[in-house]
């Protein structure tokens, strides 16, 4: 992640803690030549992501904080598990503490369940893709961690592609209606991409110029049967009742990409700890 970003974030979380006189807990409880050496583990199986964040989180925390990381984005981990060790002043580190666990939580739960997802598809052809219901200000990590947990990414932001969803479509009066002047509007350089909830809209999407059709909330036969009718002309991504029981079944249709938004929008916390040595 580019350091300026990772700053900014740590940042930002740090202002929600530290108003009025600070950490008084610490103040009032630990001596201020207290010293100390912390050790942040795994509470469970998973996958970690965040470490860029936690240690930004202790460089800002304070200078004399020591710092050893001995884990990377995208490793496998058990419970017990050591992933970072910090040494230095105890206050600084308390004050660190919870900002740290807070983005290895959120980012390791993310990446543990995008590689749920992703193993559940290997042998097929089906990418795992995220989408932008993310976390208000936190969506360059959450695709950071879709990526380290084996997923691949899908667009950023709106200036990225074209995708032509529902509203879009109803107030061009036809999914074919609004991809001709996306096509216009995208020239050469940029993907136009449209989502279907009927088969029959596929045919004509396609001729009006469409590079991926997104297939909303389709039944397993019709994923089949756009399989088979796009002959690998355009991309197709399976949208819509997507999870851990159904996401195999979709992926043996054939289809090239699923998106999850559960990925980001409902990946339960990953359980971290930071405990004295």
């Amino acid at each position: 992640m580019p350091t300026d970003i990772v700053r900014d974030a740590v940042r930002r979380a740090f202002a929600e803690d530290l108003t009025g006189a600070g950490d008084v807990t610490s103040l009032a409880v630990i001596p201020a030549d207290a010293k100390a050496r912390f050790e942040i583990r795994s509470r469970e199986n998973g996958i970690v992501c965040g470490l860029q964040s936690a240690m930004e989180a202790f460089i800002q925390a304070g200078p004399d904080l020591s710092l050893d990381v001995l884990a990377h984005d995208g490793d496998p981990v058990e419970p017990g598990d050591v992933v970072l060790i910090v040494d230095g002043p105890v206050r600084e580190i308390m004050l660190a503490e919870r900002t740290a666990l807070n983005f290895l939580g959120r980012l390791s739960g993310i990446a543990t369940l995008t590689r749920r997802y992703a193993d559940a598809v290997v042998g097929t052809k089906a990418k795992i893709v995220h989408t932008r219901k993310t976390t208000p200000g936190l969506r360059a990590f959450e695709i950071q961690a879709v990526r380290a947990g084996g997923g691949s990414p899908h667009r950023y932001n709106l200036s990225d592609a074209i995708l032509i969803k529902d509203n879009h479509i109803a107030a061009a009066a036809s999914p074919a209606a609004a991809v001709r002047p996306a096509r216009e509007y995208a020239g050469h350089m940029m993907v136009v991409s449209c989502e279907i909830d009927r088969l029959e809209d596929l045919s004509s999407v396609m001729k009006a110029g469409a590079d991926v059709v997104l297939l909303d909330n389709f039944t397993l036969e019709d994923l089949r049967a756009a399989v088979v009718q796009a002959a690998g002309r355009v991309t197709l991504e399976a949208s819509g009742g997507v999870n851990l029981d159904t996401v195999a079944a979709i992926a043996d249709t054939g289809v090239d990409i699923i998106s999850v938004g559960a990925l980001t929008h409902s990946a339960p916390n990953f359980d971290f700890g930071l405990d004295a040595v």
